[in-house]
């Protein structure tokens, strides 16, 4: 089972607090919109502000969509609507942004798929399944078939609704060695998110998986409180981890997505042109996120090659085989806990051309 390092008090007492002052929040955000507000770029006085938090830099994939999200609201809308971004976790971070939207102290976040699973959604951990997709091609065959419709559909049992998906890519391995073979990570503390997969995973590897905030893990392997983790180029480069992970090894094992979610409250509230103005600047925000994901991740690579700090290894395809083999046991542990059905269901997805 993965280890959850417990919160500092400073956390808790944030965790608190954000839970109380989302009134103050929608103050806030609503005087900011209706000055002269530079994300907006002129005088508005807009009716509707979507706070929108997520804990990324504003440079990565899901940095840019939302951007991209936010001017396609203020244009289509001629002011009249505005989100207002808080990114790097700068209002809630991984551990209690969820929570935050729940009691309506923002409009929408995107968490990673992975965080669904631990929130009663296990079905959602198929995306963690390591070497099961190839591409994003083959992630899209899930996310815009009836598998991904029917995922978030399944929100709806914790008081969210999905409204899209965004992809990240692929992840890779780091740590302070090379990670290119099962027996390379024996002994190992790699941070992980917050999944019964991804923690399995780490166990058949020999590891041992600690699970931590993504706005606390450059500080965590600095500290050397763990030893590696897994991530896109984007997340690694953005979060300055190069600066303390000597080794990024190209495994390209694992795919890391996003869902955008509201409050469902929130959203009945909206008049139906409203939802529909919303649902079309999303839909077009997540397409030109996806769009650009795989070049932003080949930016971050070559922006750590040319740094230095970071030597890059490139799996060969007996490792590959290897490390692919000693995974099963993640398969294994999903098909126990969500029926071989959800399996198979993906397993035809994927075969479709």
């Amino acid at each position: 089972m993965a280890l959850a390092l417990p919160a500092s008090i400073a956390g808790m007492f944030k965790r608190i607090y954000c839970v109380h002052r989302w009134a103050g929040v929608a103050a806030v955000a609503g005087l900011l919109a209706a000055c002269v507000c530079p994300q907006l770029g002129h005088a508005a006085s807009p009716v509707l502000t979507i706070r929108f938090s997520h804990v990324v830099a504003t440079d990565t994939p899901k940095g840019l969509a939302v951007q991209r999200f936010q001017q396609l609201v203020r244009e289509r809308s001629e002011g009249t609507m505005a989100v207002v971004i808080y990114p790097r976790g700068q209002l809630y971070g991984d551990t209690d942004e969820v929570q935050a939207l729940q009691l309506g102290a923002v409009e929408m976040i995107a968490p990673s798929l992975s965080k669904f699973g631990r929130m009663g959604v296990p079905e959602f951990e198929i995306f963690d399944l390591p070497f099961l997709f190839r591409s994003t091609g083959d992630v899209a065959k899930i996310t815009k078939g009836s598998v991904g419709r029917q995922l978030l559909r399944k929100l709806e049992r914790v008081q969210l609704l999905g409204l899209g998906y965004l992809d990240n890519g692929f992840k890779q391995m780091s740590a302070n060695k090379p990670l290119l073979r099962p027996s390379d990570f024996v002994g190992l503390r790699m941070r992980v998110q917050s999944s019964h997969v991804i923690a399995a995973q780490m166990l058949a590897l020999g590891a041992q998986p600690v699970v931590l905030p993504f706005s606390d893990t450059q500080r965590a392997l600095a500290q050397q409180v763990v030893d590696g983790t897994e991530n896109p180029p984007s997340n690694f480069w953005t979060q300055g981890m190069n600066t303390v992970q000597s080794h990024f090894s190209l495994t390209q094992h694992g795919y890391i997505g996003y869902a955008v979610v509201t409050n469902p409250h929130f959203w009945t509230a909206l008049s139906v042109s409203q939802r529909q103005l919303v649902k079309g600047a999303l839909a077009d925000a997540l397409a030109y996120g996806n769009a650009i994901a795989q070049e932003e991740n080949d930016k971050s690579l070559q922006a750590l090659r040319d740094a230095g700090t970071t030597q890059i290894h490139t799996l060969s395809d007996d490792n590959r085989a290897a490390l692919r083999q000693a995974v099963q046991p993640a398969y294994d542990d999903l098909e126990q806990r969500i029926g071989s059905v959800w399996l198979d269901q993906v397993y035809k997805a994927l075969r479709k051309h």
